[in-house]
């Protein structure tokens, strides 16, 4: 492409094509940008700039005003090129002027003093004291204009690309005046989503035109870029505007990830030392049970985390798990491996659910034997208790697997009375027997179900009114030795629980904690190293507990760790997955305490919801498996039950009234609203 340049010698102005112009401190980041890109062969409008060395005290640059503009024949535009804007950590954008279709003389000079008196507040920090030229180039009228990011600014995906293009050019859409036409798109330009399909979709042909110009532009600065981009009265696309795209994670690897069937254990964020005491183990009995069913192929399991801590959530592989269907490729259609590994599994299956009842009775009872033959923590020694520690961890992994073992085995009409029934049962009749708050659980430990396990202080007893509630009868081996084995997992998780609070306690006690909870921030094997060597990690002081955010229900992980949530497509999002119940309607609670009656929205599934549920007429779950124990118990007691539904907390108001299926999963308004008013 040809570009005229223009000239001059008034001190102070440089022309877009003079070297001098590529020098941000001099015409600022914005001309800086579009002369580098010129000087590369990149299609980019004439223009001159009033650089920072230039004062509009003195002598107006009418010559130059002329020669670009035809003595005002053509319009120009006037823009802001501050030294602060466009930088790779912040693009201020938006917060200097630019003005368009200049027309004449007096206009032009207006539009300068403008431009100018809309440098840096002084509240912007660092960058307020940088100075500010002005850019002047002819003004296009375009047909079509827009923004092109070449990485998702959403996301901070850098394998993708968003795009936004309107008919009233890039003004309108920068300006928020119009939100145009919004896709996401691939590296090599094919569209993989579209946000705003009612809008006029940019032609193909001009599509592509605008990302290669992009990945042109991408090349030249060498990083992810925002692309202010017009198409001329020729076709062409012109570069209007380069910047960098600022907090990007990285392209997004590795399995579908999500909190999933384990936020029912595990409903609160888990300290460094609670994920190495039982989400470790967790893991390591999941994978010998997908292992041996051989429900995933092996490099798949072999590369899965299975499950994990990402912010201190647990989350787990939900492809691997079943949760999540995993993207069916022509290559893995014609794979013949899977039906044989299927078939050679189902050898091993079928003598293991003929043994595995007898194997958790035995490993029950063998648990029930060391729990009953350890002495009061206090009695122990330091080794002893890191040797409990490490024993409790042994244990979960044997326990985790076999009550995988038992879920995957297990016919879907199996049940059993769980572990939740019997502690709210169990709860009621301490309750009317006065049993003493602080020996309910040293007389009951199955009321341990209802609460989450935690390294702190004795936990506090869930409170529950009424007479013992009913307890169904099991009517599934399998599904008897799931709960039994899912239960004593809780128990060998409070004595490790209480066996390292023991040992924070003895850290401050010899004065290398100011508080025992500071102990959870440890790993295993730092906590070993204190209790041993009386040495702590030299950054434990900056060690915070991990944030209570909100994870998406499936992502992804960016390259830099980052979570990016799994688009779901265009499929329906008024449904869930159906976990029983029946049919019920009420008036949406999101937070605690629902009212009888109401339908209960809430995240994740969570162990001490069990105390309410028996008094609701619904209850809906962003994430949560139909097996879980609240799902059971709800079901149980008629509470119509869904549980996948996307962003449910964002999307059902509080207040509002809806009915729900715990058979198909829908949840729709409800049109009878009167009598909840």
């Amino acid at each position: 492409m040809t570009i005229t340049t223009t000239t001059t010698n008034q001190p102070g102005i440089v022309a877009l094509r003079d070297p001098r112009a590529r020098d941000a401190e001099l015409t600022g980041a914005k001309a800086a940008a579009l002369a580098t890109a010129a000087a590369h062969g990149l299609p980019v409008l004439e223009g001159f700039v009033l650089t920072t060395a230039w004062s509009h005290r003195g002598d107006p640059p009418e010559a130059e005003w002329r020669g670009l503009s035809g003595a005002g024949a053509k319009a120009l535009v006037v823009r802001s090129s501050s030294v602060a804007e466009d930088g790779a950590h912040q693009s201020m954008a938006g917060l200097f002027t630019s003005v368009l279709d200049v027309r004449d003389w007096q206009g032009f000079q207006d539009a300068v003093d403008e431009v100018l008196a809309s440098g840096p507040p002084a509240d912007l920090g660092a960058g307020a004291d940088a100075a500010m030229a002005v850019l002047v180039q002819p003004f296009l009228a375009a047909g079509w204009g827009g923004v092109v990011f070449t990485a998702d600014p959403v996301t901070g995906r850098t394998d993708r690309m968003m795009i936004t293009a309107s008919r009233r050019g890039p003004s309108a859409v920068v300006g928020g005046a119009e939100g145009g036409w919004t896709a996401t798109a691939t590296r090599r330009g094919r569209v993989t989503s579209v946000a705003t399909p009612e809008a006029d979709p940019l032609p193909i042909s001009l599509r592509r035109k605008v990302f290669r110009l992009a990945l042109r532009a991408e090349r030249v600065f060498g990083g992810a870029l925002d692309i202010e981009w017009a198409i001329d009265a020729r076709g062409r696309v012109i570069l209007l505007q380069a910047r960098p795209v600022t907090a990007l994670h990285g392209p997004v690897r590795g399995p579908v990830l999500g909190p999933g069937p384990l936020a029912e254990t595990f409903p609160d964020p888990l300290r460094p030392l609670e994920q190495d005491l039982w989400l470790s183990p967790l893991a390591d009995g999941l994978r010998v049970a997908i292992d041996l069913t051989g429900a995933a192929p092996p490099r798949a399991l072999h590369e899965s985390p299975v499950a994990t801590a990402v912010r201190g959530v647990a989350v787990a592989d939900l492809e691997l798990l079943g949760v999540t269907r995993p993207r069916r490729t022509l290559a893995r259609l014609l794979d013949p491996r899977p039906g044989a590994r299927r078939l050679g599994a189902a050898m091993r299956v079928g003598r293991l659910a003929a043994a595995l009842p007898e194997l958790a009775q035995q490993t029950c009872e063998r648990v029930d034997t060391d729990l009953a033959e350890v002495p009061p923590l206090a009695e122990l020694t330091d080794l002893a208790l890191l040797a409990v520690l490490d024993n409790a961890r042994t244990a979960l992994t044997a326990l985790h697997g076999y009550e995988a073992l038992a879920g995957m085995l297990g016919g879907k009409d199996e049940s059993a009375p769980t572990a939740a029934e019997m502690a709210l049962s169990a709860l009621a009749t301490a309750r009317a027997t006065g049993l003493p708050v602080d020996r309910v659980i040293e007389e009951l430990p199955v009321v341990l179900a209802l609460i989450p396990p935690r390294i702190g202080p004795p936990p506090r007893v869930p409170e529950v009114g009424g007479d013992p509630l009913p307890i169904g009868e099991g009517v599934g081996e399998l599904a008897l030795a799931r709960e039994a084995l899912r239960l004593r997992a809780r128990w060998v998780q409070e004595l490790g629980a209480r066996a390292a609070w023991e040992l924070g306690g003895r850290l401050v006690a010899a004065g290398l904690l100011d508080d025992p909870g500071t102990s959870t921030l440890l790993s295993l094997d730092e906590l070993g190293a204190a209790v041993r060597y009386r040495r702590l990690p030299d950054d434990l002081a900056d060690r915070t507990e991990p944030d209570d955010l909100p994870l998406p229900a499936e992502f992804r992980l960016a390259t830099d760790g980052f979570p990016i949530a799994v688009s779901k497509g265009r499929g329906r999002t008024d449904r869930g997955i159906g976990a029983g119940g029946g049919v019920g309607r009420g008036m949406v609670h999101i937070g605690e305490h629902p009212p009888a009656g109401s339908v209960l929205v809430v995240r994740h599934l969570d162990p001490r919801l069990a105390v309410v549920v028996p008094r609701l007429s619904g209850l809906i779950a962003e994430t949560g498996s139909p097996l879980s124990h609240l799902a059971i118990l709800a079901r149980e007691h008629g509470v119509p039950v869904v549980v996948g539904y996307p962003d449910a907390t964002r999307r059902l108001p509080d207040g509002a009234v809806v009915q729900l299926d715990g058979r198909s999963g829908e949840v729709r308004p409800s049109i009878k609203t009167e009598e909840h008013r």
